[in-house]
């Protein structure tokens, strides 16, 4: 992706011809139909540019990439020591609140994930052409958390203004090429592939993380090679949390859309929450986005073309339940597969749902039936997510490999190295055989480093590590990411929301996430029985009473796995707790907490905070309540011991 469209010092931007520059703009213009707005408003901010800079110095870039958010900012001006990221609205007499956030995300973005400007002073700036005079906070703009304001008659005052503030000598060249190591959130991924970006230009392909577009690469070359030979292959991707499972999955689907429409790739999902989520994110960005070209299109029609392209695995199993005949599809992808339904599972549900009472199959046996219907070829991809079940009847990936080896044993399989050594995906040793002597492994089939954390990349081996209770690994870990990682502990549920508020800027989400186990939060104002509107929680702004910003509705595991904000607040509940070093597992049972004695049932409520301790993109606040002595559901014995096993790692309590 070409970092923009036109740059040059300012001083030849000067004396260049308006007319040149204009050209230069249009012709590195990705769409060459330009509209009449997006053409004033270039001319308009060159001509108030020429005029506001003759007494400074420095370089000037138009329309340069922010690639995590698929989007260009209007400017950026590198002035001695700082470097202003410049938004204009054109004929505007307001300082407009979501122009405002926005300036401020695309400086937040390239402090993140820009490495070129990871130590400099970057100032926000919003250009209200029309706007009046304000006075500015110098300090907050520097923290970014606001952004300067300046109309078009004293942008060279604003600038001068804060060039005192610098911290360090910009050299421009390297800053120009230094790496840009953008991690998108599943949200920002979907939208922007959805519209043509290439996985490589939205995520970041440096040597410290393994590059998803080499796992889209070898699942391509698996579906030609099964094309051309007419075979029927699955392929198991892993990855720890966070690593970027369901992207590559998207952009596998998007992939092969683009390659052979008659193929009719398709991304499933049996997450509820996040195919309501993506597709709601991808319905509003249409609207916006064709409103901002003047085009119409209603709601309705953008949601009709975003259900096809993300669809919920449950209504695939029950079209296929009413037919023989093989789907359509031909490249299936399973998101998140290890939640798949067991025999059990599946064969009650089909009795009490469907009206079929000899119904034996799991799902992932059923699943794979539906595809084996295809006389020539067709290739299964499942994302699977480690240590990741949650709930009752979730198979995980030894039903998959069972299924496999019992019921069709001419299928091609591919596999990741990591599931034969990690405990967390096979347990099986006879699961285990079948791979080794059936499949092909292929360490590109995992993604090992985590791209949700950006700050650390230990973070999800610091979560496993802790719930192992390893003390002594756990806390060498937290002393290595606590620094760019903040993980904050406190027993005090207003400390943590004030917490969360401090550390967000310009539209970071902010939330709070429980256990739908810890039903004794309640009395505290935290009600996991309360269900929320997923795609309100994830995507409505901080003046909506239903979004996560406002910090009264709490999403649990199931609302939240697949899914991400940047900070969370994890409330700690009494279903799952340290007893002299042990971890204690129990639900409520009426007005009464009863033992969990299942080990498998272990290993969901295990899995369950896994998944919450591994939701924040940028940090999180762990609240442990204190207890009530008088209340024989919430004594102090549930929580005190895991508080003070969480300040033994190392967490500090504010």
């Amino acid at each position: 992706m070409q970092r923009a469209y036109y740059s040059d010092s300012i001083e030849k931007f000067l004396q260049t011809d308006s007319v040149k520059i204009y050209g230069e703009l249009s012709s590195n213009h990705e769409n060459k139909t330009l509209d009449e707005l997006q053409k004033n408003a270039w001319k308009a901010q060159i001509e108030i540019l020429k005029e506001q800079l003759k007494t400074i110095e420095g370089k000037i870039y138009f329309e340069f990439a922010i690639p995590r958010m698929g989007k260009r900012v209007d400017n950026i001006l590198i002035i001695k020591n700082i470097a202003f990221v410049v938004e204009f609205k054109i004929g505007s007499n307001k300082y407009d609140k979501n122009a405002l956030e926005q300036v401020i995300d695309y400086s937040i973005d390239l402090k993140n994930f820009h490495e070129g400007s990871h130590n400099l002073t970057l100032i926000p700036l919003l250009i209200a052409t029309e706007a009046e005079i304000v006075e500015e906070d110098l300090h907050s703009v520097k923290k970014l958390q606001m952004a300067a304001k300046a109309n078009k008659h004293n942008i060279s005052s604003i600038i001068k203004s804060f060039l005192t503030l610098g911290s360090a000598t910009i050299d421009h060249v390297y800053w120009e090429n230094s790496i840009y190591k953008p991690t998108p959130t599943i949200v920002e991924a979907a939208q922007a592939l959805y519209k043509g970006h290439n996985v490589k230009e939205i995520t970041r392909s440096d040597s410290g993380a393994i590059n998803l577009s080499r796992t889209s690469s070898y699942i391509n070359s698996i579906i030609e090679f099964s094309k051309q030979n007419s075979k029927k292959s699955i392929c198991f991707i892993t990855g720890v949390p966070g690593a970027g499972k369901t992207l590559a999955g998207l952009n596998i689907a998007v992939d092969r859309m683009k390659t052979d429409e008659d193929e009719h790739a398709v991304f499933l999902s049996g997450n509820g929450p996040l195919v309501e989520v993506l597709r709601e994110a991808l319905t509003r960005d249409e609207v916006k986005t064709a409103k901002a070209k003047n085009l119409k299109i209603t709601k309705k029609q953008a949601a009709i073309k975003a259900n096809a392209f993300i669809q919920n695995i449950h209504h695939f199993r029950d079209d296929n339940l009413k037919s023989s005949r093989a789907p359509i599809e031909k490249v299936v992808v399973f998101d998140e597969a290890q939640r798949a339904w067991t025999l059990d599972q599946t064969s009650s549900f089909m009795k009490r749902k469907k009206g079929k009472d000899d119904f034996n199959m799991s799902e992932p046996e059923f699943l794979i039936d539906v595809m084996d219907r295809h006389i020539d070829w067709c290739v299964i991809i499942c994302l699977i997510g480690g240590g990741q079940e949650i709930n009752t009847g979730e198979a995980g990936l030894e039903e998959w490999v069972v299924s496999l080896s019992r019921s069709f044993p001419d299928w091609s399989v591919h596999y990741s190295t990591s599931i034969i050594s990690d405990k967390n995906y096979l347990r099986s040793a006879k699961s285990k055989l079948f791979l080794e002597n059936n499949g092909t492994s292929n360490k590109d089939l995992h993604l090992a480093v985590s791209v949700r954390s950006f700050r650390s990349e230990l973070l999800s081996k610091f979560i496993q590590e802790l719930l192992d209770l390893n003390l002594k690994n756990a806390k060498l870990l937290y002393e290595k990411i606590h620094e760019l990682y903040p993980i904050v502990l406190t027993r005090n549920l207003e400390i943590a929301k004030s917490w969360l508020k401090d550390q967000s800027k310009g539209t970071e989400r902010i939330g709070i996430i429980a256990s739908s186990g810890a039903r004794r939060l309640r009395p505290l104002g935290i009600d996991v029985k309360n269900e929320i509107s997923a795609s309100n929680w994830f995507l409505n702004n901080k003046e909506d009473i239903r979004s996560s910003y406002f910090l009264e509705d709490v999403a649990t595991e199931f609302d939240i796995q697949g899914l991400e904000i940047d900070w969370s607040c994890v409330a700690w509940g009494a279903n799952f707790y340290v007893e002299n070093m042990q971890w204690r597992h129990q639900k409520l049972k009426g007005t009464k907490w009863q033992n969990i004695n299942l080990e498998i049932h272990h290993e969901y409520l295990k899995n369950t905070y896994r998944v919450l301790l591994t939701r924040a993109r940028q940090g999180m606040v762990i609240y442990l309540p204190k207890g009530d002595a008088e209340d024989h559901t919430r004594l102090h014995s549930y929580y005190d011991e895991t508080y003070q096993y969480l300040k033994n790692v190392g967490l500090v309590e504010i």
